[in-house]
């Protein structure tokens, strides 16, 4: 009888433990400090929100949303895979980004799989539909009382071009005297945005290293293998600075461990 209790809890706790590992949504708060960020845009608040990949945090995405909402966004990034090519289900990913741009502008890059399911154009008019602004190798200026930044994006390699190709699409008309933050699903790419002097860049797609190591870091990223170098947190290089987001879902390996799901905030500064 002792044995089955302490068989008993102890499926009930590793329940507990991988259940909190990926529904216990946390946020991490940075500040960007530049010059390059105009008086006028000194704490604009940024919320990152990542490779959501079809999961659910309550009904109709409240948990999401709510702790969406609690960050007071001035505006809200989406750095790709909102949706799981293994379980395409675009109206449920989509129930959370229909409530985001009630909170705020919603800026938007495509991630490997919205790619892999060959249905981007399909995902780009739904995005547009609840006024998205979708970045498909474009920029757009961001306006303050007559100073202004730059917020560009790029699309994922998967769709057949290089990154370097698709980042001077998305810089051809860009005042680069401007304060320039780039939405770029892949954090790999990182040499390529320091050598185009990207100022802030926001990815994903690394999941924490799915696998978190109290003391290590994270075990294993697409496009980065085995104990990989960009996975969660801040990166600088030159003037390039890259906030890497662990993202809020899974594919493939179906648990987050020691990997809180997250939602990123990037408060901005001016250092004049």
């Amino acid at each position: 009888m002792k044995r089955i209790l302490k068989l008993f809890l102890f499926i009930i706790g590793i329940y507990l433990f991988l259940y909190i590992n990926n529904h216990w949504i946390v946020t991490t708060e940075h500040v960007y400090e530049s010059e390059k960020v105009p008086e006028n845009f000194d704490g604009f608040r940024i919320t990152q929100v990542s490779d959501l990949h079809d999961a659910v945090f309550g009904d109709n995405q409240h948990n999401l949303v709510k702790e969406v909402q609690n960050t007071d966004p001035d505006v809200i990034f989406i750095t790709g895979d909102v949706i799981d090519s293994n379980r395409y289900d675009l109206e449920q990913s989509l129930d959370a980004v229909r409530q985001f741009v009630k909170i705020a502008e919603v800026y938007y890059v495509i991630g490997n799989h919205e790619v892999a399911t060959n249905k981007v154009n399909e995902i780009y008019e739904a995005l547009n539909a609840l006024g998205v602004h979708v970045m498909p190798n474009t920029s757009v200026t961001l306006k303050r009382e007559g100073q202004s930044i730059t917020v560009a994006g790029i699309e994922d390699p998967l769709n057949g071009y290089d990154t370097q190709s698709m980042l001077n699409q998305a810089l051809s008309s860009v005042n680069r005297e401007n304060l320039t933050i780039l939405l770029a699903h892949r954090p790999e790419q990182f040499t390529t945005y320091v050598e185009n002097n990207i100022d802030l860049v926001f990815s994903g797609h690394a999941h924490g290293g799915q696998v978190r190591i109290p003391g290590i870091g994270g075990l294993a990223a697409p496009g980065q293998g085995f104990f990989p170098k960009y996975t969660a947190g801040t990166y600088e290089a030159d003037e390039t600075v890259m906030n890497v987001s662990r993202g809020l879902g899974n594919s493939g390996f179906p648990f987050r461990i020691f990997n809180l799901p997250e939602i990123v905030i990037v408060d901005l500064k001016s250092k004049s």
